[in-house]
């Protein structure tokens, strides 16, 4: 594919596709932004981790699912990344840490 038909469909994503499934991107990054704020607020200082991407691209998922609740995409992908985000730790945990109580 060539660079003028990747910006195209970048165009057709981010000027149709998008706001017709999720809304103005203002309003949802604002979302986005103050999910992500109260995830910073909350962890232990240091450089970012897969565990906090993991999280927070499930806040991402989120706040699309809120402006368009019926787009079953967004449950899947909070399923993943919460999947992705689980082995993570559980790669770090004691193994009676990961008895579900």
């Amino acid at each position: 594919m060539k660079r003028e038909e990747i910006l195209n469909n970048a165009k057709i994503c981010t000027t149709q596709d998008r706001n017709n499934q999720y809304g103005e991107p203002e309003d949802v990054f604002s979302f986005v932004a103050a999910k992500w704020q109260v995830h910073m607020d909350n962890r232990p200082p240091g450089p970012l981790t897969a565990h906090d991407v993991a999280m927070m691209m499930i806040d991402l998922k989120t706040a699309r699912s809120t402006s368009n609740p019926a787009h079953i995409d967004n449950y899947v992908d909070i399923a993943g990344y919460a999947a992705c985000g689980g082995e993570i730790v559980s790669k770090k945990a004691e193994p009676l840490d990961l008895i579900i109580r």
